[in-house]
């Protein structure tokens, strides 16, 4: 799936190019250009205005140039939101919203797994059912074996690690193209789970994850105070990183962004953050009606139980999202990932490792993957192989598409992973409270499947039209 095009630059949160998306000739050049790890590099490639109208104008010639980042998918993603809000009341209830969170996590897990592959140009058919594979390895030694949880998670994860570095070796070494390798494992992996899950000590089958440390990453919400404490760091560390960068730039005599553009950004971020903590933070369960139970032969009236609070896991995937952003955009091994994946010869001729590459990213993805495994057993407190099938890969390549990394390799990032999810779990939430029925499914993998056509033709024609402005 690997083209010859030069890498494409990832972009940040403002559409700029990010650090260490230059290609590999840049990573191993000697001459004097500046290197690809240093703001100056980046500044350069950045086409930025001292107003906010030339600002404007910039963006918008960037955008007609085919560097449309995740706009389409957050377009799509208001849209999808405003329409089904109309057609379907229920879909914008508070119950359902922090039902969306928790439903969509397990894909987006593997869904950042992905990105590091397919920015590459290479493809993972396995990681769904890894994931299976990795959450029926912690649920046999929790049930079976009574393991603690942190030796049960470990062992998942680490379960992920060696399958990456299988597909992997495979891929790099033998030559074997990803797809065939991922293919075979895709079938081999769901035989195995279903071994795992009907042999050794303890339940077989669909296995309930007894663990209430497992159930509370999905199950548990977060204190009130706690998740305003959440709101206020991540405002406060995305204006600190701005600032940074502004700063840099300004001491160095480099265009910055207009402070009204910058004002913008930082409170849209606000504004969205606090809003979602608000809404999270109030009663959203169902039947908030109070109750009786008979104690000591009494009557006695129980008040409903309240469910508010954020979910617990909304810091995991904000703390990986942070993680990963952070090696894409600010390491070396990032640069390296972004200029093997857009020219694989030049890589390799500027002195770069692309056969470890191309295993690491695979080790990264299927550990990702043992994360969204667990994730999604967490979800509904038990792990069934069933749950691991087609729909879990199919969920988690369309939300890194959707988002915006490229099928070919060389362009995506990590907010690709969380945007996208959130558009395919709109969708499928939003269908199925919508279509009810016997076509209720069959509509859902419809509309999902014409919106990620879609994606993948904008991913396309973007590259067409930035190949032919010369970006």
């Amino acid at each position: 799936m690997n083209d010859s095009s030069t890498p494409q630059a990832p972009l940040d949160a403002q559409g700029e190019n990010a650090e260490g998306a230059h290609s590999a000739n840049d990573a191993g050049s000697k001459t004097a250009t500046p290197s690809p790890g240093s703001l100056e590099a980046v500044a350069s490639t950045v086409p930025t205005g001292n107003s906010v109208s030339a600002y404007v104008t910039n963006y918008v010639q960037r955008l007609r140039g085919g560097e449309m980042g995740s706009l389409p998918a957050v377009t799509g993603l208001v849209l999808l939101v405003i329409v089904f809000s109309i057609l379907q009341p229920t879909f914008k209830g508070l119950f359902n919203f922090g039902n969306m969170l928790t439903e969509g996590a397990g894909p987006i897990f593997i869904a950042m797994g992905l990105v590091f592959v397919l920015l590459l140009g290479e493809i993972d058919l396995s990681a769904g059912f890894a994931a299976g594979v990795c959450a029926t390895v912690m649920v046999r030694l929790m049930v079976g074996y009574h393991a603690p949880w942190p030796v049960s998670i470990g062992a998942a994860i680490l379960t992920g690690v060696i399958i990456g570095f299988l597909i992997g070796f495979l891929r790099a070494k033998v030559r074997i193209p990803s797809f065939v390798v991922t293919l075979a494992f895709f079938l081999a992996f769901q035989g195995v789970a279903l071994y795992i899950a009907n042999n050794g000590k303890g339940q077989k089958g669909d296995i309930t994850i007894t663990d209430p440390v497992v159930n509370g990453f999905e199950g548990n919400q977060m204190p009130v105070w706690a998740g305003w404490l959440l709101a206020i760091l991540i405002v406060a560390g995305y204006a600190a990183v701005k600032l940074l960068a502004q700063n840099g730039r300004r001491t160095r005599g480099l265009n910055t962004e207009p402070l009204g553009v910058l004002a913008f950004k930082i409170g849209a971020v606000a504004v969205g953050t606090f809003l979602a903590v608000y809404a999270l933070n109030k009663n959203r369960s169902i039947n908030q009606a109070a109750g009786f139970k008979t104690v000591d032969g009494k009557l006695v009236k129980v008040a409903a139980a309240e469910l508010l609070g954020v979910p617990w896991v909304v810091p995991i995937i904000i703390a990986f999202f942070v993680v990963w952003t952070f090696v894409l955009s600010r390491t070396r091994y990032g640069r390296h990932v972004y200029a093997v994946g857009g020219n694989e010869e030049a890589a390799r001729r500027a002195g770069i490792p692309v056969d470890r590459i191309r295993i690491s990213v695979f080790v990264l993805c299927s550990a990702m993957a043992a994360i969204g495994g667990i994730m999604i057993g967490s979800n509904v407190q038990s792990v069934s192989v069933a749950n691991y099938g087609g729909n879990t890969l199919l969920l988690a390549v369309g939300a890194a598409v959707i988002g915006g990394t490229s099928l070919f390799g060389g362009k995506g990032r990590m907010i690709d992973a969380v945007v996208g999810g959130a558009v395919v779990e709109v969708i499928y939430n939003g269908m199925s409270n919508l279509v009810k029925g016997t076509n209720s499914a069959a509509v859902q993998y419809i509309v999902t499947g014409v919106v990620l056509m879609l994606a993948a033709a904008v991913d396309a024609l973007s590259r067409r039209r930035a190949g032919s402005s010369g970006l």
